[in-house]
């Protein structure tokens, strides 16, 4: 194949690409914001986007131009980074072509399976009883919400059982067709089960190599989880170890406590000031918000790229980002969670917006993209919520009052010793499934995976987890089952990154030099580099669960320790006076159809609009 066979192999790649990808999550945003019904043109849209994606045909063309390239001598550099987008759109091809009829026959089947499952999922709701003491529909953020912070037991019981009936529901709505199609698929590849198959394709691992690192962390952790569990039992009885309990008996004195500091109508301005002070933007993107629960909607936050960034033959193409979570104003804890949403699925729409290479193979969420590589840049972005430094200076009443100094200490002594149980509910996932996806199709029915559900939770957590296994909503889509595991992989190297940051500058919140340096060295390659060498450009190191482990195991002193020393350098630090004015994007923050504000005035304006829109839809009590 000659140079210029190369290059129009190359923009037909990259032409065809964004039209089938473009398509596919302008409808997955649509049907998944209960804007439209239209899951057949949706699951069409799936098709053809897997089709694309897994052609064998266009495997083999592009390994053709990547050799021929090779062979001639063609540098990388050369030609406007023709044999680097060339070698990208192999990766891409390599990691996701499925062999043979009987191969794609199961891809085929397994999609149409999970279009069903989810619009039926749409029509089942959760009830549980709430705040005001009433019966109400409620979504998944809400449950969580409620058993963390509600001070009635039975209310808060109400969350868990509603959690354990989705499970039953989920069983029964064809789960278990899901998971035999799934390991149909993976088998007519060649590998032993569904679980291997996503590891190797997601992380490039063996699931022997990621279970040597989670087993590590687990046993590191055990001690500090144990120590937790009896401290709690000790202090207010063994019934604060139930699963609608343990949440609230061990943080929610401070989550109620601290919830006047968190405003939700507050959170975007908050999220959008701290951005722009730790130097991240959006390299002219488009940013579409959608941040309330509403009936239909997508019960779990989440960030998609319709538009991918790049260069294309060297003109800027900004990226077309979608974030979204389901907040309800006025229940307690709301707040809070609509910040750690916007700071996480911000993070994630950072980071493909800043994406600098020449074709939107590099700029996307699927693989060879390493989940656990994505979710380290929306961790790493949320984690600054927890700095005391962070909630010294955003952390602030309705009438501009700080967070005190007192009330951050009691979050630590109360939140601390359960620190390694909250991480260890991250490892349930992933320790059921690989169990689930290696069982016989005979053994697949619901009595056992509940029983299985169960044992999992009570190894790893020393009880049943207030979020049960099985009514996560991960599990039930192909591009996120089997995957769980990159949140953990992903928690480490944010404790790795964190600390390298603070070595070289020594501190996060505020720091104008964070930005642009995980744009250097993180986002600008997109998956052009594998995670690990990622992480090794950033830290020097290769990935190790030791930072996060001695974080989960440090005592509440220690770790208050940490805090108060941020705290009283936050307050002696010179701070820069001219931050950057803007993020650099057009935002719209829309609720379904409507349009509720936007930043073509001024992204003060765009906040001053969001917040006086809740308070008029959502007032808070004596308004």
């Amino acid at each position: 194949m000659d140079i210029k066979a190369a290059r129009d192999l190359f923009d037909s790649l990259n032409r065809e690409y964004l039209a089938v990808h473009s398509a596919k999550e302008d409808l997955f945003w649509s049907v998944y914001m209960a804007v439209s019904e239209d899951h057949e043109a949706l699951a069409r849209a799936e098709a053809e986007f897997k089709a694309f994606v897994a052609d064998p045909g266009r495997l083999r063309s592009a390994r053709e131009a990547v050799a021929s390239l090779a062979a001639a001598g063609f540098s990388q550099s050369e030609g406007g980074g023709l044999l680097k987008g060339l070698e990208g759109w192999r990766a891409l091809f390599e990691a996701n072509v499925v062999e043979g009829e009987d191969g794609r026959a199961a891809m085929d089947r397994v999609i149409a399976l999970e279009a069903e499952l989810f619009a039926a999922r749409r029509s089942y709701v959760p009830r549980h009883v709430d705040e005001s003491g009433a019966e109400v529909d409620a979504s998944l953020g809400s449950l969580a919400t409620n058993i963390a912070a509600n001070p009635d037991e039975s209310a808060r019981e109400s969350s868990y059982r509603a959690l354990r009936s989705l499970e039953e529901w989920v069983l029964g709505a064809g789960f278990i067709e899901i998971v035999k199609a799934r390991n149909d698929l993976a088998r007519s590849l060649g590998y032993s089960d569904f679980f291997e198959y996503k590891v190797r394709k997601t992380e490039g691992m063996r699931t022997e190599e990621l279970f040597a690192i989670l087993d590590s962390f687990e046993r590191s952790t055990a001690s500090a989880c144990a120590r937790g569990l009896a401290a709690l039992a000790s202090s207010s009885g063994e019934k604060a170890l139930e699963p609608w309990n343990v949440r609230y008996a061990s943080q929610g004195g401070a989550l109620r406590e601290s919830d006047p500091y968190f405003p939700f109508d507050l959170a975007l301005d908050r999220w959008a000031r701290s951005f722009r002070r730790m130097g991240i933007g959006f390299r002219g993107a488009t940013l579409q918000l959608d941040l309330l629960d509403r009936p239909g909607k997508y019960q779990n936050g989440f960030c998609h790229g319709p538009g991918p960034a790049f260069y294309d033959r060297g003109t800027w193409v900004p990226a077309r980002v979608n974030f979204t979570s389901d907040g309800r104003p006025g229940q307690v804890g709301s707040g809070q969670r609509a910040l750690e949403t916007l700071f996480h699925e911000g993070g994630h729409a950072a980071h493909f917006a800043n994406v600098a290479q020449n074709s939107p193979c590099f700029s996307q969420e699927y693989p060879p993209s390493s989940m656990a590589f994505a979710e380290t840049q929306s961790m790493f972005c949320d984690s600054v919520l927890g700095d005391a430094d962070w909630l010294v200076r955003y952390a602030r009443d309705s009438s501009g009052e700080s967070m005190p100094r007192s009330l951050i200490r009691a979050r630590i002594a109360e939140e601390q010793p359960f620190r390694a149980w909250n991480q260890r509910m991250i490892l349930v996932p992933p320790y059921f499934e690989r169990e689930l996806y290696a069982m016989d199709d005979r053994e697949l029915e619901p009595g056992r995976l509940l029983a299985l559900a169960r044992a999992t939770e009570e190894r790893i957590l020393g009880g049943p987890s207030p979020r049960p296994v099985l009514a996560i909503p991960h599990l039930l889509n192909q591009e996120s089952a089997a995957s769980y595991h990159g949140y953990l992989l992903a928690l480490m190297a944010v404790y790795q990154t964190r600390a390298l940051i603070l070595d070289e500058t020594g501190y996060i919140a505020d720091n104008p030099a964070v930005g642009p340096l995980l744009a250097e060295r993180y986002w600008a390659p997109g998956n052009s580099v594998s995670f690990g060498d990622a992480l090794f450009s950033m830290t020097g190191e290769r990935l190790s669960p030791r930072y996060l482990a001695e974080a989960c195991n440090a005592s509440s002193d220690e770790a208050w320790a940490v805090a108060e020393a941020s705290i009283v350098a936050s307050l002696e630090r010179d701070y820069p006076e001219g931050y950057p004015s803007t993020l650099d994007a057009d935002v719209r923050i829309v609720h379904g159809d409507d349009t509720i504000a936007d930043n073509s005035t001024s992204e003060e304006r765009m906040c001053s609009d969001f917040a006086s829109w809740v308070r008029a839809k959502y007032p808070r009590p004596g308004r």
